[in-house]
């Protein structure tokens, strides 16, 4: 019995899945986050550009550079699972990461503190869903000779190490973000 998966747009005559046409649902798994790649590629390269000069800037441009590997490895995987890459997906992922630029962050001229804390929040969401994936392709890499488990299970330690910055990163920002103002007393009101 083959158990490789079926992930081209071809009919499917794999007697594990019987005859089937068009894309399978790895193949749309994996463009689906592809996507995601995409959209999470945009935002790095955004936030590092935004951050350059800041305490974030070194951090940023190493998960920048890391999330950009990593859409590439995705790339490539799908490559030796013979999975085509659909662009229009990728071409939806870059404009719901641009459409999500346009949100108001409280500022109209200058980048808002909480613009930061926010794209910190979806790169963790992607990294989040980038760490999924690598769990199922590590899953699928047992009886799949075409997926690496060594590369399956790097590519977990890094996502891990990522969410860790990225959960670090997001704490500093979000004392920069919502620290009050002081208030002055007057000794005026209750208990002067």
């Amino acid at each position: 019995m083959n158990h490789r998966p079926n992930s081209g747009t071809t009919t499917r005559t794999d007697p594990e899945h019987g005859t089937a046409t068009g894309p399978s649902p790895l193949g749309i798994y994996l463009n689906d986050h592809l996507a995601g790649a995409t959209a999470g590629v945009e935002r790095a390269r955004h936030l590092a550009k935004a951050s350059r000069g800041t305490a974030l800037s070194p951090a940023v441009d190493l998960l920048a550079t890391e999330i950009a590997q990593d859409r590439e490895i995705l790339k490539e995987l799908m490559r030796r699972l013979d999975v085509p890459v659909r662009r229009y997906k990728i071409c939806a992922g870059w404009l719901l990461e641009r459409a999500g630029r346009l949100k108001s962050n409280g500022r109209v001229v200058r980048r808002s503190p909480l613009s930061t804390t926010v794209e910190l929040e979806a790169l963790r969401m992607g990294v989040t869903g980038k760490l999924a994936v690598w769990q199922t392709l590590r899953r699928l890499s047992d009886t799949e000779d075409r997926l690496d488990p060594r590369l399956c299970d790097d590519l977990l330690e890094r996502a891990e190490r990522q969410l860790q910055t990225l959960e670090e990163l997001h704490l500093q920002q979000t004392t920069v973000t919502f620290t009050f103002p002081t208030r002055e007393r007057t000794g005026t009101g209750a208990g002067s």
